[in-house]
Parts: structure tokens; C-alpha cells; sequence
């Protein structure tokens, strides 16, 4: 069920993404889609407390969700697991058509009073994808696949804002390489949590980490993520 408020917003952003190539995800932006729908100032205020800023985080929560809607049409089962990570991500940037906007919230994102804001939606896409793959990890695997698929997706994006090949081939190239380079990384890092040499090396981290839980399905905001100990302070009794 979609509530008056997010069709509201909705309709906001429709209007914003015809001046942000223009003034960027800017107050002027936010001031000329609300003239255009012929909204009351002070509802949309309501609805966008940050303006345009909160425009921006629509517009990506909105890509993050045709991504999935995408995803659950296609037939993916031929594929191997790290094949399935890289269609995500190619779906999730194709399902950006306007590059403008996407590079203006870029610029949005990367000033220090909303850089906060942007890391959480990149956790947020790379999240979308491990939980559209089933991915059923709760503990510090958690927190480190989302950790390195948002690093994979963020620079892909870069890579691929500043892409004129004929339909992004180079971009899909540029992520190929990167998910080849987080594979062998996860067989060095099998190689050492095997390591006989190494076992007692690892025991301490490896207890403490075991502390770590992903956040609840009820509270997907609870990051970096919380102790399993009834204390702040982890104990092995």
C-alpha cells in the first residue's frame, strides 16, 4: 500500500529530475518541483524537512527498488554466485537512465554534512543485493560482504559516471575485474583461516568477532551492529 505521502513524494521527485541536471539536487531544485506540481510550500516541507537533499535519497532508494523488481524477473539460476553479484550490480546502475543525476548526487553526497547519508545508501543497495541473493549470514559475515560489495559498487559507479563506451562495456568490464579481485581475496583469506601456522594467531580476533550480530530483520539501522553479550564489554564467562 503506498501512503499520500510517499505518492507525494514521488510526485516531487518526478518534477525535481527535470531541473537537477540543471541546479543539481539544490534548494532551487526542490523550489521549482514544488512550483511545478503546484504543491503547498509548507506540506512539502512537511514531507522533504531537508528538501532536495531528501529528494536524493528518494531518488536512490527508488533505483535500489526497481533493481529489485528486476531482479525477481530474471532468470538467474545458470549463473555462479559471484556472476549473480555482478548482474545485481550492473541491474542496479541500469536502472539509473538519468547518468546527471546520479553524478549530482554523487556531488551531493561526497560534502561532509551528508556524507553520512551517502555511505548509508550504499549499504543500503549493497544490503538489497545480499538479501535479494538469500544471503543468510548473521554474524560478522554480515557486516563484511555488504563492507566489500559496497566498495565494488561505489567505485563501479565512479568508473562508470566518466564511461562513453558503446553501452558501458568498459564499466562491465571494470566490475568484472573487481569481483575477480574480492574472489581471490576470499581464497587467501580461506587459505589463512586454515593455515595451521596461523590458527592461534587468529583465535582472539576470531572470539571477539564472534560478539558481532547482524542487526535485527526489525531494525536494519542498528549499524555498525551490536554485542550478543548482555555487557558492553564482551566476556568469555
Amino acid at each position: 500500500m503506498t501512503l499520500p505521502n510517499e505518492t507525494t513524494k514521488a510526485n516531487l521527485l518526478v518534477a525535481a529530475l527535470n531541473h537537477v541536471p540543471f541546479d543539481g539536487w539544490s534548494d532551487a531544485t526542490f523550489e521549482a518541483a514544488v512550483q511545478d506540481t503546484g504543491m503547498d510550500a509548507g506540506l512539502a516541507d512537511v514531507i522533504c524537512p531537508r528538501g532536495a537533499v531528501d529528494l536524493a535519497i528518494a531518488y536512490h532508494v527508488r533505483g535500489d527498488m526497481e533493481m529489485l523488481a528486476r531482479f525477481a524477473t530474471e532468470d538467474l539460476s545458470d549463473l555462479r554466485y559471484s556472476e549473480k553479484v555482478a548482474a545485481l550490480v550492473r541491474m542496479r546502475l541500469e536502472t539509473a537512465t538519468d547518468k546527471e543525476a546520479v553524478r549530482r548526487g554523487t556531488t551531493l553526497f561526497a560534502l561532509p554534512q551528508h556524507a553520512g547519508d551517502g555511505v548509508k545508501l550504499i549499504w543500503g543497495s549493497a544490503d538489497a543485493m545480499w538479501t535479494a541473493l538469500g544471503d543468510t549470514s548473521r554474524d560478522s559475515n554480515w557486516y563484511s560482504k555488504r563492507a566489500t560489495l559496497s566498495g565494488v559498487y561505489s567505485s563501479t559507479v565512479l568508473f562508470w559516471l566518466g564511461d562513453m563506451s558503446e553501452n558501458h562495456a568498459d564499466t562491465w568490464a571494470f566490475l568484472d575485474r573487481r569481483i575477480e579481485d574480492v574472489m581471490r581475496f576470499e581464497k587467501v583469506k580461506a587459505q589463512v583461516n586454515a593455515s595451521p601456522l596461523l590458527k592461534p594467531l587468529l583465535a582472539g580476533p576470531k572470539w571477539a568477532l564472534s560478539f558481532l550480530k547482524a542487526p535485527s530483520e526489525t531494525n536494519r539501522d542498528d549499524l555498525p551492529g551490536h554485542w550478543s553479550g548482555s555487557s558492553d564489554t564482551p566476556s568469555k564467562g
